[in-house]
């Protein structure tokens, strides 16, 4: 007669109830490492969030309120056409280069580019004027148009007319300005002009006479446009 294991039932209630703690420990060991992952993601969101505000509240804030005081001395010597005084200080308060350096990050920084790069431009650097206009963000102000316009000089003088052309247009984009405007399209029709872009002129110059009749560079045109090949009955 064949040996037969019977497994009574109370080792049969064990081994379950040992299967089912094992599960058990098992889902509570797996909820404990997913618990610590959550936890650790929620702790660096708020890391994250916080320091972010920290940020704006501890450093940034006040270091806008450093840089305009920092910048305030450069723009009246800008205004007062000290330009290197503008750039570069007294020895007492610094220049826009100073605050550039500085505070290069903050509102203040952006603009001091501004007067860097016009006062490079006015003192004969072009090749700085660019290296600083091209850094500042004018954008939705009124000195957007005025830096594209410097921009447009400056690549003129070093010769590289196509960029200075189109930093040129880009400076009379706003057909609202009734000054600065008709005199970047003029500048861009003149540009093309003495560069052979003759086709070029004569459409900017139209342009010029078709927007703004009433400029002062409009009452010039007729004159080059005559040069150009293109008379006018006006």
């Amino acid at each position: 007669m064949a040996n037969t294991t019977r497994t009574n039932p109370g080792e049969a209630q064990i081994i379950t109830e040992n299967k089912g703690g094992d599960s058990l420990k098992k889902m509570q060991s797996s909820f404990e490492k997913n618990q610590k992952i959550i936890v650790g993601a929620v702790v660096a969101v708020v890391l994250l969030v916080g320091g972010y505000f920290g940020y704006k509240q501890m450093v940034q804030k006040p270091n806008e309120e450093k840089a305009a005081n920092a910048l305030f001395s450069a723009e009246q010597w800008f205004g007062m056409d000290s330009l290197n005084y503008a750039l570069n200080g007294d020895g007492q308060h610094g220049g826009a280069l100073s605050v550039i350096k500085k505070y290069g990050d903050t509102k203040a920084g952006n603009l001091a580019r501004y007067y860097a790069g016009m006062s490079y431009l006015r003192t004969g650097d072009a090749k700085n004027a660019i290296v600083q206009l091209e850094k500042f963000d004018g954008k939705g102000t009124p000195l957007e148009y005025l830096a594209y316009g410097a921009l447009g000089d400056a690549y003129m003088e070093t010769n590289n007319s196509a960029k200075g052309i189109e930093m040129y247009k880009k400076a009379s984009a706003n057909e609202k300005d009734n000054f600065i405007s008709p005199l970047y399209l003029f500048r861009a029709a003149l540009a093309s002009d003495v560069t052979g872009k003759t086709d070029e002129a004569k459409k900017l110059y139209l342009e010029l006479k078709a927007k703004y009749p009433y400029s002062q560079q409009a009452q010039e045109v007729d004159k080059y446009l005559a040069r150009a090949g293109e008379l006018t009955n006006d």
